[in-house]
């Protein structure tokens, strides 16, 4: 649904009203950036562009600018944000809509405007006439995380706007690597855009280019756990204390990951499957699917052994039983074994 109302914008074939609800930020601003781009000249933007919070503008008030005309163009944007009126969440606004207004509007809107409706929010309230009018009558865009193959779809889609082309075990890499932040991957495939010189992006590019995060190197590390492979293990550690992070945080994400691990394998031995286990775990589906892929080939009693070894270090360091680095030092080689 989200592809296809940045389609038809791409197009310019734009609803008079888009209600924007959800609370991933990053899909709400591209959304506006991608109306803005494509409803006005850059020459109209001054003159036909407003933005109203609602949370200190009345309703009405706003609605009296979309009905306005347009100056020195064919159409005005109007965006209105924190529609605090469509949950059933208490909000500290003082301010009250009429929100009769709204819905009259919604009925007969005006040919030359574009309104966009932003409320990020998780959750708005079916139960109120507006909420309803609005999901009826406006192009409605849900801003919640993408799952894996929307992903796949986004990062295509992205790169071929910079004019580029991704292998897809480029974007399974860059996914891996960078997580499934939409801020974080867009920085990323533009910068692997501006590099990519045959305008075609490839995994070898990806593992040079982006930079693994904090989790991402963890997650690395934990792997080289699981396949006995201590040395790799130790390196990264190494690189984690020469970048000053605090061996405490890196125990404990540790043993976050690790226990993950064991829920995930431990759900899909009860038969949930990746959507369920990523809604229980409240984590995005494609950690889960890593983790399944992870899991799976050890037994949960070599992962609660994983959990209790890293309990026990942690104990220790906290009780001044252990100097912390040589703690998590020694029990890298002690799960090694």
């Amino acid at each position: 649904m989200i592809m296809d109302i940045w389609r038809s914008i791409e197009k310019k074939q734009f609803a008079p009203v888009y209600l924007l609800y959800g609370t991933e930020a990053f899909l709400i601003n591209e959304t506006k950036q991608m109306l803005t781009k494509h409803v006005l000249s850059e020459e109209e933007v001054d003159f036909n562009l407003s933005v109203f919070d609602l949370e200190e503008t009345p309703i009405e008030a706003a609605l009296e600018d979309v009905e306005t005309l347009p100056f020195l163009g064919e159409r005005k944007l109007v965006f209105l944000q924190n529609a605090f009126f469509l949950t059933a969440e208490k909000n500290k606004s003082k301010v009250e809509h009429d929100v009769s207004r709204l819905e009259a509007y919604l009925a007969d809107p005006a040919p030359y405007s574009i309104v966009a409706i932003a409320a990020p929010y998780e959750k708005l309230d079916d139960r109120k006439k507006i909420t309803k009018e609005l999901k009826r009558k406006a192009a409605v865009l849900e801003a919640k995380k993408l799952n894996e193959q929307d992903l796949r779809i986004w990062l295509r889609e992205r790169a071929a706007a910079a004019g580029v082309q991704i292998h897809e075990e480029a974007i399974s890499l860059l996914i891996e690597i960078s997580g499934t932040n939409l801020m974080l991957l867009a920085n990323e495939m533009e910068k692997l855009s501006l590099y990519a010189e045959e305008k075609l992006i490839d995994a070898q590019m990806v593992e040079m280019l982006v930079a693994k995060s904090f989790e991402q190197n963890i997650f690395t590390l934990i792997d080289k756990i699981l396949q006995r492979k201590v040395e790799p293990a130790l390196s990264i550690y190494y690189e984690l204390l020469r970048q000053n992070e605090e061996p405490i945080k890196i125990l404990a994400v540790m043993a976050g990951q690790i226990r993950m691990l064991y829920q995930v394998k431990e759900l899909a031995r009860q038969g949930y499957g990746q959507q369920k286990i990523a809604s229980v775990l409240k984590v995005h589906p494609y950690r889960v699917k890593l983790a399944m892929e992870k899991a799976g080939r050890f037994s949960e009693k070599e992962l609660m052994r994983l959990i209790y070894q890293l309990a026990e270090a942690d104990y220790q360091i906290k009780t001044g039983q252990a100097e912390k680095r040589l703690a998590i030092e020694l029990i890298l080689l002690k799960m090694g074994t």
